[in-house]
């Protein structure tokens, strides 16, 4: 294991001693999951970033066309009206 010093505001270290106290674990150990799990949504994030530089439309168009038309039977999985066609711009 190493050892690292790491400057924080003050509020959150009293917040993660706080948690980190109900749920019966060391402050060394939330930090150490707290960096495991970032480093790990960011190399996701790399990996699906390279898997869509890498993506064909037209092949996947191809593949959408052999798809056979189905109805859909649920509601809760019906799009609200108006949004067929739509994209997100905040991203």
């Amino acid at each position: 294991m190493s050892k690292i010093t790491i400057e924080i505001p003050e509020y959150l270290r009293q917040q993660v001693e706080s948690l980190s106290s109900a749920e019966g674990f060391s402050i060394d150990q939330f930090f150490a999951t707290a960096a495991s799990e970032k480093l790990s949504v960011i190399r996701e994030l790399d990996y699906v970033r390279e898997r869509a530089s890498r993506a064909n439309d037209e092949e996947f168009e191809a593949v959408l066309e052999h798809i056979p038309f189905s109805p859909v039977s649920e509601d809760w999985d019906r799009m609200p009206i108006g949004t067929i066609g739509k994209s997100d711009a905040s991203n």
